[in-house]
C-alpha cells in the first residue's frame, strides 16, 4: 500500500467511524495530500517522516505565509493520521506527538465604546409595551454580563429585585448569582408593570421573565435581531452581537477598574485564563467589582 493509498483508508474511516462531514474530509484529504507532497521533496514518506520533517513542513507552512490558524488546522490533520498509523502499528512511533502547534491569539468579537452603549440602550421606543421589554433586556444584557442564552431563559423568580441580583443557570447547567444595576432593576420594574402582562394577555402563563408578543418565551435569535435594529437606529456602523454586548461589559468593567477574579464570577467564567483576554484594557491594580465601578450601576466611583 502506497501513501496516497494510505491516505484513502484514514479518510475511509473518518467516514465511517466518524461520520465526519463531507466538506470536512475534503479538507483533510487536500491538507493530507499537501504534507504527502512535501514530504517527497525530502525524499520521505508516511512510514518514514521523523518529526525534524514535520517541524520543517510547518516552517514552510509558515515562510508561505500562512495564518497561524491555519497552521493549526493542517498540523490538526496530520496529527490523526500519525495516530491512525501507530495504532494500526504501520508505525512504531507518532513523530507529531510532541510537535508544538502554533498559538492562536485569541480575539475579542466587536466591542462598543460607553457612548455606543449609551446611544445603544436609548434606542427603544419605551411607550410601547414591546419597546419597554427590549430596552429592559439590553440594560440587563449590559448591566449583567450574561450570555444571550442565559438572558432569554431566566424566569421570573430568577430574579431579586430587592437584593438586586439574578440566579443564573450557565454552561453545564452551573449556577450563580450575577449583580445588576439599579438602571437595570427599575427598567425590569417598569417592564413588569407596564409591558410584560399587556404581553401576556391571552396567552398562556410562562415562567420566562423576557416574552414575544406571542406570550412565548425569547429567542437567540429573536434577540439578535433586535440588537441588529436597534444599533441600526443608534447610529453604530460596524456590525454587533448580542455577545459583543457581553464583552463591552466585561471591557467596561476592567477599564474602570474591576478584579479579574470578579469578572471571571460574574461572566460565570469556569478558568480565570478565559477572562485573562480583557487585560489588554487594565492599567491598574483592579478593587472592586460591579457596584462600585460599573459606568451603569449607580455607584460612586469613576467614570
Amino acid at each position: 500500500m502506497n501513501d496516497t493509498a494510505r491516505i484513502g483508508a484514514f479518510l475511509d474511516e473518518l467516514l465511517v467511524e466518524r461520520g465526519l462531514a463531507g466538506n470536512t474530509l475534503e479538507g483533510y484529504r487536500s491538507d493530507l495530500e499537501a504534507f504527502q507532497g512535501f514530504l517527497v521533496t525530502r525524499g520521505q514518506g508516511l512510514l518514514t517522516a521523523s518529526r525534524e520533517d514535520l517541524a520543517l513542513w510547518m516552517e514552510d507552512l509558515y515562510q508561505r505565509g500562512l495564518a497561524a490558524t491555519s497552521v493549526a488546522r493542517k498540523l490538526s490533520a496530520v496529527r490523526r493520521l500519525f495516530r491512525h498509523l501507530a495504532e494500526r502499528e504501520l508505525r512504531g512511533d507518532d513523530p507529531s506527538r510532541l510537535l508544538q502547534g502554533p498559538k492562536r491569539r485569541r480575539t475579542l468579537p466587536r466591542v462598543l465604546d460607553e457612548q455606543e452603549v449609551n446611544d445603544l440602550l436609548a434606542a427603544p421606543d419605551r411607550s410601547t409595551p414591546l419597546g419597554l421589554r427590549d430596552a429592559a433586556m439590553l440594560e440587563t444584557l449590559y448591566a449583567t454580563g450574561m450570555r444571550v442564552s442565559e438572558l432569554v431563559t431566566i424566569g421570573t423568580e430568577d430574579l431579586n429585585a430587592e437584593s438586586g441580583f439574578f440566579r443564573v443557570v450557565g454552561k453545564g447547567d452551573k449556577e450563580r448569582i450575577t449583580l445588576v444595576g439599579e438602571r437595570a432593576l427599575a427598567m425590569i420594574a417598569g417592564y413588569l408593570r407596564h409591558a410584560r402582562p399587556l404581553l401576556m394577555l391571552g396567552h398562556k402563563p410562562t415562567r420566562a421573565l423576557f416574552v414575544t408578543a406571542r406570550g412565548e418565551a425569547m429567542t437567540r435569535q429573536n434577540f439578535w435581531y433586535v440588537i441588529r435594529r436597534y444599533a441600526a437606529l443608534a447610529g453604530i456602523v460596524q456590525e454587533i452581537s448580542p455577545h459583543g454586548l457581553r464583552h463591552s461589559f466585561a471591557t467596561h468593567l476592567v477599564k474602570h477598574g474591576a478584579d479579574l477574579r470578579g469578572v471571571q464570577m460574574l461572566l460565570g467564567h469556569a478558568d480565570v485564563a478565559t477572562t485573562e483576554i480583557y487585560t489588554h484594557v487594565a492599567n491598574d491594580r483592579l478593587q472592586q467589582v460591579h457596584a462600585r465601578f460599573h459606568p451603569r450601576s449607580g455607584g460612586k466611583g469613576e467614570s
